[in-house]
């Protein structure tokens, strides 16, 4: 345990200022966790519609240091390819009938 007075500051300071961090890290976790739900049920529209939301969370995580600026770039960029992939490969699929 910290014993002097700027150490115990210091304590203070580092505790405030990992829960704000876990929080804007939550935050991005359940919007990119969302999306892939939406993907996997074949959701595309709504995917889509949280975009924006995810881009907001990542920003806000990269703006206070909570991630990396280009951790933030990379997700968003594999995310939203991800649901143009998805989307278009959907809907690319034909039926096929069963040769006998």
């Amino acid at each position: 345990m910290p014993i002097t007075r700027s150490a115990k500051k210091a304590l203070r300071q580092s505790v405030r200022r990992r829960k704000q961090n876990l929080q804007k890290k939550e935050a991005y976790k359940h919007v990119v966790r969302d999306i892939r739900r939406a993907i996997t049920a074949d959701k595309f529209a709504d995917a889509q519609k949280l975009l924006p939301a995810l881009y907001k969370a990542l920003d806000k995580a990269a703006k206070t240091n909570a991630i990396k600026k280009n951790k933030a770039s990379r997700l968003k960029s594999r995310l939203a390819k991800f649901i143009s992939g998805a989307a278009k490969s959907k809907s690319e699929t034909p039926i096929r009938k069963k040769q006998t």
